[in-house]
Formats: structure tokens, C-alpha cells, sequence
């Protein structure tokens, strides 16, 4: 088990939202009354021209400094998970070091993972914090999926928002409030959802069914390597992939819809930081109290998942 907590979590959008009747506007031969039920998306936001998966990141962090009152020089260690970096090099997180005024002494790292990335990233913040390599850890996911898009691709378009997260991880005195973790990885499942020539191919069926098969076997060892059951669980949180995938995954595990947070319907998916985005909305709507027990689960490109429990540090 690891001895560290998440303390803070903030979110930013883009200023840009697009409807579904833009979308329709730009291809009217979409029908929008078979999309929504199957998505459950009604607007995402995209970001600007020139707006990049670091501005996202880094005005979630301010906001996080800011409405928290965070001294930004108690941060030692940025990770950032993204795929859609600024540059192939320099390292994102050396950059933003820079645009957040971080200490120099600080860890800056990059690592490209999709929408399991959360997961990994509290595994390695929670990690870092437990061998006592780092007392702060700004964990930052941002994507902007949308440039890897092509303006008439229906499985995409209706999907992905871009969005950045802000989380703060930090050492616990109380043993349980993050993890144990489960990850895994089927490499088979790489040409699934892949950026070829500057463009996102996803092939919806194949990844819908590894879903349907992993991430019911991902929640049951979680249950079994912590040993609780589902009905310990106050919240499950899983990557806000659309309506239609976290419909079938309450059906196959019988879970109790009230148990069970939704928060795409007018951000859409947006990737690693969909699981952090949601925890601030379900603490936004008290869906979530300090004290009560989530699970957190990723999944998808890679084909890569992750599973962990957390014990919700928040405001009461």
C-alpha cells in the first residue's frame, strides 16, 4: 500500500465549445438522434488556434495554486501526462517548470500515455512520495486530441474534447488512501486507436470489445487484491469514455447507477484527464465526501489499463 494522498484537484477548458449542432452544421448528413443516445455527448470543448496541451495544463495548475493558496515553490517533482506534447523534444514538463515559476531543483518528467494515463501517473506520483523522493507532486494531463482529427471523421469528432488537469500528491501519515493499484498492458491492441500521418484512426469496434472484457476483470482483481467488495465502494470513477461503454460496464458488473459518476455530457472525452476532471465535478456536485472510498479505472489506447482505489482527502 502506498502512504500518499491526493490533496487538490483542479481543472481548465478551452474557451472554444462546439455543439452538436455545429457538428451538424459542418456535416449534415450526421444523425445526431442516433449519436447522442450512444454518446451521451452534447458539446466538448476544443482548444484555439495556437493553444497547446501545455496551456491547458498550466492554467489548471495556476487555478490549482491559486484556489487553494499552494506555495508553488513547495512542488519538487512535475510529471506530465500527454499525447499531444508541444515538441517531440524538449520534454513539456521542462517547459512548464519554466511557465509555472517551479523551483530548478524540481523533477520535470513527460509520459505519453492515453486514457489510462491518470492511473499511471498516481502510481508513479504515490510511489515517488512513499520512498520519500518527493513531498509535492504537481501531476498535470492535458490533451488536445482535436488536432488529430480530421473535420469529418464521425467516430472522433462526436467524442473528444480537449481538457487539462491539476492534481496534488502528496506523503500520507494514514496507511489506504491510495491504492493498491492494478495495471496492464496487451500491446496486440496498438493499431486500435493510433495518430497516423498528424491523424487519429480508432477502430470503435475492437476497442469496444476490450473494454466490454478488461475492465470488468480490471475492477474484479482490484476487489480482490484489497480485499474489499463492490459494495464497499462509495464511487467508481472510470475514464469518461462515452454513454454507451460506462452503460455496458454498469450492465456486465450489476453495479448501482447511483454508485457510478458520469461527467462527459458537455466535455466529452477528454482522455488523461477525464478521471481527474470528473473527482472535482463529483466533489463540485457532492457526489463525493471526505472519507468516502473511489475507484478509479482506466482504459483504453495502448491497449493499456489501470485500477486503483482512493480514500477522497477533500472537503468535507
Amino acid at each position: 500500500m502506498i502512504n500518499a494522498k491526493i490533496t487538490h484537484i483542479e481543472y481548465y477548458l478551452p474557451g472554444k465549445i462546439v455543439t452538436n449542432k455545429d457538428l451538424a452544421k459542418d456535416n449534415p448528413d450526421w444523425d445526431f438522434k442516433l449519436i447522442e443516445p450512444k454518446t451521451g455527448i452534447l458539446s466538448r470543448h476544443i482548444a484555439g488556434e495556437g493553444e497547446s496541451a501545455s496551456d491547458l495544463a498550466v492554467r489548471a495548475a495556476e487555478r490549482l495554486f491559486e484556489k487553494n493558496s499552494i506555495d508553488r515553490n513547495s512542488v519538487d517533482t512535475l510529471i506530465f501526462c500527454t499525447q499531444s506534447p508541444d515538441y517531440l523534444l524538449p520534454t513539456t514538463a521542462c517547459v512548464m517548470q519554466e511557465k509555472l515559476r517551479l523551483p530548478v531543483n524540481t523533477a520535470a518528467f513527460d509520459f505519453n500515455l492515453g486514457c489510462s494515463g491518470y492511473i499511471y501517473g498516481l502510481a508513479i506520483a504515490g510511489a515517488m512520495a512513499n520512498a520519500g523522493i518527493s513531498r509535492r507532486a504537481l501531476l498535470l494531463c492535458a490533451e488536445t486530441y482535436s488536432k488529430y482529427i480530421a473535420p469529418d471523421d464521425r467516430t472522433s469528432r462526436t467524442v473528444f474534447g480537449d481538457g487539462g488537469a491539476a492534481t496534488l500528491i502528496e506523503p500520507s501519515k494514514d496507511a489506504g488512501m491510495l491504492g493498491p493499484f492494478v495495471l496492464g498492458t496487451d500491446g496486440k491492441g496498438m493499431d486500435k486507436i493510433i495518430v497516423r500521418e498528424q491523424r487519429l484512426h480508432i477502430d470503435g469496434p475492437a476497442v469496444f470489445m476490450f473494454t466490454m472484457n478488461k475492465v470488468p476483470e480490471c475492477v474484479n482483481e482490484l476487489l480482490v487484491k484489497s480485499g474489499k467488495k463492490i459494495s464497499d465502494i462509495d464511487l467508481f470513477v472510470f475514464h469518461q469514455a462515452s454513454k454507451i461503454v460506462i452503460d455496458n460496464i454498469v450492465r456486465i458488473l450489476s453495479l448501482d447507477e447511483s454508485k457510478v459518476f458520469r461527467g462527459y455530457e458537455k466535455i466529452g472525452n477528454t482522455v488523461s484527464a477525464s478521471i481527474p476532471i470528473a473527482l472535482k465535478q463529483a466533489e463540485e456536485e457532492g457526489r463525493i465526501k471526505k472519507g468516502d472510498l473511489a475507484m478509479l479505472v482506466g482504459f483504453g489506447v495502448g491497449y493499456s489499463w489501470g485500477a486503483s482505489l482512493l480514500r477522497w482527502e477533500g472537503r468535507s
